[in-house]
């Protein structure tokens, strides 16, 4: 059975997020994979974000935080908007031309709606096969990639527990994804 697996090479990580912006000039596709490993949302979550989400159109002026209640628990994640957000988003949006109620990631067919998640998987596996990433790579690494290289940065996992809404450290602990390189580059660190 293959599992999903994070994207753990930094140089093919700096590729893959660069495909749609240097390769195939689409900047939805993008904005979907930086956006996906920075937030560390299940694509049924991000794929439903719209721009009130970012923007406060009543105050007219872009959020530094953003609430979403997710679909799988029910429960409120209110998720910071770092810098690669940040910086994607004023990129490529225009926000004079958006409603609140309309989606980041829409669709390009002729009813307005959200991408599907067959579609986001597709944009997803072209960006990985382009590099040549595993085929464990899915919608769902890109949620994983953010807590393995954050757990790198030296993150606690019980913070990345909280931060993904986990019920169980057990769930964290199989998220980060740790193989025997990880565990090989503690010992090769410690020289006692």
């Amino acid at each position: 059975m293959s599992t999903t697996q994070p994207i753990k090479d930094k140089e093919q990580l700096q590729e893959f997020k660069s495909y749609y912006k240097n390769v195939k000039k689409n900047p939805r596709n993008h904005m979907l994979i930086i956006i996906g490993l920075n937030s560390a949302l299940r694509i049924s979550d991000l794929l439903n974000l719209t721009f009130g989400d970012f923007y406060d159109f009543d105050k007219g002026r872009w959020k530094t935080h953003i609430v979403v209640k997710e679909k799988k628990t029910g429960k409120i994640n209110r998720i910071y908007v770092n810098g690669e957000i940040s910086k994607i988003i004023n990129e490529y949006i225009d926000i004079i031309q958006k409603k609140a109620d309309d989606w980041i990631f829409e669709s390009h067919r002729s009813t307005p709606r959200p991408l599907s998640r067959y579609q986001a998987f597709r944009i997803v596996k072209e960006a990985a096969d382009y590099v040549g990433l595993s085929p464990e790579v899915s919608c769902h690494s890109l949620r994983k990639t953010f807590g393995y290289y954050a757990w790198k940065q030296g993150t606690p996992p019980a913070l990345l527990m909280n931060l993904y809404n986990h019920s169980t450290y057990q769930i964290t602990k199989r998220y980060l994804c740790i193989d025997q390189d990880d565990k090989d580059s503690v010992y090769k660190k410690i020289d006692i």
